[in-house]
């Protein structure tokens, strides 16, 4: 049995630690749910400070309805970050998260795979902001992805 399975099932000294990792274009904020800054290394060796922030994360649901959302919340945020989750909620197109969880005696990897989401919606106040990340949702996506209409193919006005 894993550490991690452990903790799930019963507890034990350790805890887990949750992590976001917030791209925005170039700018990149590490957050940890909790009261203190930790050093971790990502699953890629690189060694980032998260810093601790008032985060409530609520993971993806593990169904088949096809739009498995993680939604997390930042309180009492900074001016720093604030300023980068108004930006990112104005322009999504280049905005992801990546969720890490990290058990509090082994920091040197995550304790499990992570997740990376692009950012679909959220909202923003003076003291919160609330975002939603997901995977792509595939049940709304059309299939064939490349449309043959009219504007593309004049042709096919003239086909039985």
């Amino acid at each position: 049995m894993t550490i991690l399975n452990r903790l799930y099932a019963s507890s034990g000294e350790e805890v887990i630690i949750e992590t976001l990792q917030i791209n925005i274009g170039p700018e990149i904020h590490y957050l940890c749910k909790g009261y203190e800054d930790i050093t971790a290394t990502t699953e890629n060796g690189d060694v980032v400070t998260f810093k601790a922030a008032a985060i409530d994360i609520a993971l993806p649901a593990r169904n088949s309805d096809g739009t498995q959302d993680l939604q997390f919340a930042i309180d009492n945020i900074d001016g720093v970050v604030s300023t980068a989750v108004r930006n990112a909620l104005g322009n999504l197109t280049g905005a992801t998260l990546t969720y890490r969880n990290y058990v509090s005696t082994d920091l040197a990897a995550p304790a499990a795979a992570p997740y990376t989401l692009a950012v679909k919606n959220g909202y923003w106040t003076a003291t919160q902001a609330q975002i939603t990340a997901g995977y792509m949702n595939v049940l709304d996506t059309a299939w064939p992805r490349y449309r043959y209409t009219l504007p593309y193919y004049p042709g096919l006005r003239y086909m039985s």
